[in-house]
């Protein structure tokens, strides 16, 4: 049976419906032609009832073929046709059936359906919808009456998206497409359907409909925007649609409908959005629409209040991706920056070539759009006797980027030694200045440079919360710049803001995000030191970093190793300044015998006695090394335990009244000592057994004693307030054969990485926790 009205009388009655208001409901007489009095039409309010979209279901169909004259005779005769079973599916042109058979071996196409009415009449089946179709009727009996609901405004949503979709899609006046998208739009906002696509779909209309046709109005482009503003409140803009809204805030920034539309849609994309991967043009859309803000008489001021209006005004920002959608729009807007530089890649030579100088100019790939000119290892020796070659700066220039290569005089022998050397050079090795490209100096056009200004402002924005600035530092510990980025002074003096606010935070959880993300890569502590490219204060902030790291680093010996290392000539230089934190490190050095170099040693001795703070610091340091030498002399007891309600200054005045080099037993129970008493503990050669029964010893000593003393056997720790950080500290101490857990914030996973890593370990009590 073929329900698509390929008769004359089916076509008359489709150019009838067409030619009607979409959303117009039937007169009265028109009603009156359809049913007589038995038959009447339900009325349609929600009456607060909200439905789910159907897609596909199983209901009773009955198909009913009659002059429409005799349709009221029909309806109340008491026996009707039989009842088919089906399992529908609401495609998005046409009601088809799983099983073609029967009355639905034909698919029912929308175009079609010339009315759908909920009916009930006496003794007939209940909860039965009727489809009125050219010459018949489709009857569908659902199991209850809510179904029945669900299926007629389903069908009502489908017929009319459908109508919609073929009208839209040849628009001839814009004033009628304007009416028509308005009454759309309503049709949405007041549906009792409640699924995602019952915004979507409008949306999605209007997005093909504005793709479709480029030759709009400006005012046309901002009533459309308005007239779809209230589908928008709840609802992410289709992909489509989020190009339209870039190009007007591109070409309109400073229009009012970005301020009144735009900032709602904004808003709910930064509070609700989860992966930016899955929709780039809504950071697009984000991204332009923050640029608008800025051009703005007002300015940044303008997007410092946006930014504001995201965080809320109490002191905790109450929308958890409010920050990593705006840290995702930042990195974006400042990579688009160096787009065509990062483009060039591929024609100029690499970072490691312009390290190594190992690039022959006739290697080169044909007219580069950028380049960097530097000198081949061959010519090296040829510079020697060409001075003027050396020191005459060579520019290249393309459209948006200058790069400006002064060569040195100078020979690097490292550089010398790794021309051969095939690996790829770490990020700050590559950045670093090399013996043929001193300097690299990166100006970007009027406007990547405003961009880049925009939104690094932002990231100095976002430090500025407090409870914003630990994500916003393990965001960025990664450094997820691109290297051309990183070798721009502008940048990484703008973004050193930033790195300050990190290295001001006292909390661990932020500072620590300046060192490396992993070992072997660099991190922001290494760009920021002297002799990194980002270095312009002479090492201000490097001290700066230095001192808060040394402050809470549990890898104190670590790192002060690392320092040794790779930066201890800076430390010596600021320390000559006298830069009291550099200082300090020194002493430390000389205290852990991080130093074996004898003439190392000196040098250090020297650069301590040159300034007076260093002197102080010196001598204080030989006498703790004279009561560390009497401290540790052979004798005194192997056992001591201290009386309840000790404290910190008790028990470094009782060690230092004697000599403890045979102590190998120490009870510190119940008393009041606090992890400060570690600096003391760890000056214990011979110490075996610890008791820190219900003390106030925490996370932070336990850390300093794990690095120290790995020699010890037995550790108590019930009732402490160690917790998970301070624990995993433990793993090496490799010659724990007994710890005692109880009663402490132990986690099942640290409890288990602890018995992996502590293979001597055969006594443990973790009751009461949450490993027990």
């Amino acid at each position: 049976m073929d329900f698509n009205g390929s008769s004359g009388g089916g076509s008359d009655h489709r150019q009838i419906e067409e030619s009607k208001p979409l959303l117009g409901e039937m007169s009265a007489t028109e009603g009156n032609k359809m049913g007589a009095a038995p038959c009447r039409r339900a009325l349609l309010h929600c009456n607060g009832m909200r439905y789910k979209l159907l897609q596909e279901g199983d209901i009773q169909v009955c198909v009913i073929r009659h002059p429409r004259t005799f349709l009221s005779k029909i309806l109340t005769s008491k026996f009707l046709r039989r009842w088919e079973p089906h399992h529908l599916t609401l495609a998005d042109n046409s009601v088809a059936s799983a099983t073609p058979t029967g009355y639905m071996e034909n698919s029912i196409s929308y175009s079609a359906i010339e009315d759908v009415q909920l009916l009930s009449w006496e003794n007939a089946p209940k909860y039965c919808l009727q489809l009125t179709i050219p010459g018949g009727t489709v009857l569908l009996q659902a199991a209850n009456s809510y179904l029945r609901d669900q299926w007629f405004h389903s069908l009502q949503w489908k017929k009319k998206i459908y109508k919609y979709k073929k009208v839209l899609s040849n628009p001839s006046r814009w004033e009628v497409v304007l009416k028509e998208i308005r009454t759309l739009v309503d049709m949405a906002l007041t549906s009792p359907l409640q699924d995602d696509s019952i915004h979507q779909a409008p949306l999605e209309i209007v997005s093909k409909l504005l793709s479709e046709n480029n030759n709009l109005t400006t005012q046309d482009h901002e009533s459309i925007i308005v007239a779809i503003a209230p589908l928008l409140e709840n609802n992410h803009p289709p992909p489509d649609l989020c190009e339209f809204f870039c190009k007007h805030c591109r070409e309109r920034p400073r229009s009012m409908v970005v301020i009144e539309v735009f900032t709602p849609v904004v808003q709910r994309i930064l509070k609700h959005n989860m992966d930016f991967g899955k929709c780039p043009r809504l950071r697009l859309f984000t991204q332009e629409y923050i640029l608008a803000l800025n051009e703005l008489n007002a300015g940044m001021e303008v997007v410092k209040k946006f930014i504001h209006s995201m965080h809320g005004p109490t002191g905790q920002c109450p929308h958890p991706r409010v920050l990593p959608n705006l840290v995702a729009v930042c990195l974006a807007a400042i990579y688009s920056c160096y787009e065509e530089f990062i483009n060039s890649r591929d024609n100029s030579p690499s970072l490691k070539e312009i390290r190594n100088g190992c690039q022959q100019q006739c290697d080169r790939k044909p007219n580069l759009p950028l380049r960097l000119l530097h000198t081949s290892p061959d010519l090296v020796s040829q510079e020697a006797t060409l001075t003027e070659s050396r020191l005459k700066p060579v520019i290249v220039t393309s459209n948006e980027i200058h790069v400006e290569v002064e060569r040195n005089n100078t020979t690097n022998q490292k550089m010398t030694a790794n021309v051969g050397n095939d690996s790829e050079p770490n990020l700050i090795d590559c950045l670093m200045v090399s013996p043929t490209c001193s300097t690299m100096s990166i100006e970007l056009s009027t406007q990547a440079d405003r961009i880049l200004g925009c939104y690094v402002e932002i990231l100095k924005m976002l430090s500025d919360y407090d409870d914003w600035r630990p994500a916003l530092a393990s965001l960025l510990q990664p450094i997820p710049f691109p290297k051309e980025a990183l070798a721009h002074e502008k940048f990484t003096k703008e973004l050193k803001y930033v790195i300050q606010r990190f290295a001001e935070d006292p909390r661990q959880e932020v500072h620590s995000c300046l060192l490396s993300v992993r070992a072997g890569k660099d991190g922001w502590f290494q760009l920021y030191s002297p002799g990194g490219v980002a270095c312009d204060d002479d090492g201000e902030l490097f001290a700066s970093m230095v001192h808060i790291l040394m402050g809470s680093c549990y890898k104190t010996k670590k790192f002060l190793l690392s320092l040794a290392e790779n930066k201890l000539g800076p430390c010596m230089l600021l320390a000559l300044r006298g830069n009291q934190t550099m200082v300090e490190i020194l002493c430390l050095m000389l205290e852990y015998n991080i130093i074996d170099n004898n003439d190392t040693q000196l040098q250090i001795i020297s650069t301590l006695e040159s300034t007076d703070v260093g002197k102080r610091m010196y001598e204080q340091l030989c006498d703790r090394q004279r009561e560390l030498k009497e401290l540790q002399r052979k004798g005194g007891p192997t056992r001591l335990t201290l009386p309840s309600k000790s404290t910190d200054a008790d028990l470094a005045r009782l060690l230092s009244s004697g000599s403890f080099g045979n102590l190998e037993n120490l009870s510190l129970a119940f008393t009041n000592v606090t992890s400060a008493c570690a600096e003391h503990l760890i000056k214990l050669p011979s110490l075996k057994q610890l008791n820190l029964w219900s003390t106030q010893f925490g996370d932070a000593g336990l850390r300093l004693l794990s690095e120290h003393l790995t020699m010890l056997q037995v550790l108590n720790l019930c009732e402490t307030p160690v917790t998970d950080a301070g624990l995993l500290a433990l793993s090496s101490m490799k010659s724990l054969c007994s710890l005692n857990m109880n009663s402490t914030k132990l986690s099942a996973d640290t409890y288990e990485d602890l018995k992996a890593k502590l293979p001597n370990l055969k006594e443990v009590d973790v009751r009461y926790t949450e490993a027990w």
